[in-house]
């Protein structure tokens, strides 16, 4: 049996973790040791006086917190909270996931677990949410950034999905990266690749004393750091310090996962994404042992919770505006879903959001087809 206490980093098998943690029970009682350390303590009141462990056979892993009186469990308060999956089938996913250097996709998933692929895919959307990290210290120093963009080729869309635009970055969702040298990584999905929206990002994430590399993109003039540039165009990648070499091998890695193991990321789930590849050089390093990261996985757990509902609904809404998809995160007004489909059929009962309130308010609207008269008809048919 592995234990958590090892000293020196072992990296074990798919074969080596189901033995640690054969059934529920030894994943619950791993997770409440590397949560609580031995004192339950009440995440709805965050009181450790007075827990009492539920002792019927139906309440196993249940606990009663005399100061809220409520009940609670280690799943809850975290990504696991009211999921029919066992844990220690998230133990695998997790050491499966961390294990896949380029990702793993929900079909392959949901084989290795014997689950289906829809509650694979919300498995792994609640993992992705452990991964990010909106916390991160400022990256100093020595600090790379760039931008890549993420969608389809123009060419090889359907005629009636072409913006007819332009080429290159048309139709595609930016990624500002920035990357410190020898150090974390961060990646923000953008609306656009303006100087106001890169450097609100850089001024966010970037010590003010840093010194920052980029390439010769004007939306990295006039900031407030200590800037050196070199010039892709003509094909200069390294003056002396100036090189972007760091942040361009998170590219890689964020495309190697795109093109071979995802295929399509959509905008609306894209920096989930993002981050998952971004902890895979952050936190997910190759020196520390497989325990000691699922470890640090199940305490970045803690203090985060992803609903299905919340993950359909509480996101950015893409409408189609001047052949262009643009993000907006509120709209002031019911929104329907038939109005934003091209050629839908008529006659059909369709759903309303209200976007104004946290839950839906869904209601059924009926879309009438038109009255044909008989000569109408008659003329279609000729």
């Amino acid at each position: 049996m592995i234990k958590s206490t090892i000293s020196k980093p072992i990296t074990f098998s798919v074969y080596d973790l189901m033995g640690t943690f054969p059934n529920e029970k030894t994943a619950r009682e791993h997770f409440e040791k590397v949560r609580w350390k031995g004192q339950p303590v009440c995440p709805r009141c965050n009181s450790n006086f007075r827990q009492y462990a539920r002792k019927s056979p139906e309440r196993v892993g249940y606990f009663l917190c005399k100061n809220c009186g409520k009940e609670y469990t280690v799943r809850t308060g975290t990504v696991f909270e009211r999921s029919h999956i066992p844990l220690h089938k998230w133990f695998l996913a997790m050491h499966l996931v961390d294990d896949s250097r380029k990702g793993i996709s929900s079909v392959q998933l949901s084989k290795a677990l014997g689950i289906i692929q829809r509650s694979s895919w919300f498995l792994q959307q609640r993992m992705r949410e452990t991964f990010s990290d909106g916390k991160m210290n400022l990256l100093k120093n020595e600090v790379e950034a760039d931008e890549a963009h993420f969608g389809g080729l123009e060419k090889n869309k359907h005629a009636s999905k072409k913006l007819n635009a332009g080429r290159g970055a048309v139709g595609k969702t930016p990624v500002l990266g920035i990357r410190e040298r020898n150090g974390n990584v961060k990646g923000i999905v953008l609306k656009d690749t303006s100087a106001k929206t890169i450097q609100g990002e850089l001024n966010k994430w970037v010590d003010k004393d840093a010194t920052l590399y980029t390439d010769e993109h004007s939306a990295y003039k006039n900031n407030k750091f200590n800037h050196k540039t070199v010039n892709h165009s003509t094909k200069e990648y390294v003056n002396n310090k100036a090189h972007t070499n760091s942040i361009e091998s998170y590219w890689a890695l964020l495309k190697r996962g795109h093109y071979g193991t995802h295929y399509h990321f959509s905008p609306k789930h894209l920096q989930r994404y993002v981050d998952e590849f971004a902890y895979r050089l952050n936190d997910n390093n190759r020196k520390r042992g497989s325990m000691e990261k699922l470890d640090a996985l199940l305490i970045k757990s803690t203090g985060k919770r992803l609903t299905y509902n919340d993950l359909k609904n509480s996101q950015p809404t893409y409408l189609k505006e001047n052949g262009q998809y643009e993000m907006i995160k509120s709209v002031l007004k019911k929104v329907t879903l038939y109005n934003l489909m091209e050629n839908a059929p008529l006659n059909k009962s369709v759903k309303t959001y209200n976007i104004n309130n946290s839950k839906d308010v869904l209601a059924e609207a009926k879309v009438e087809k038109p009255e044909t008269n008989n000569s109408e008809k008659k003329a279609n048919l000729k």
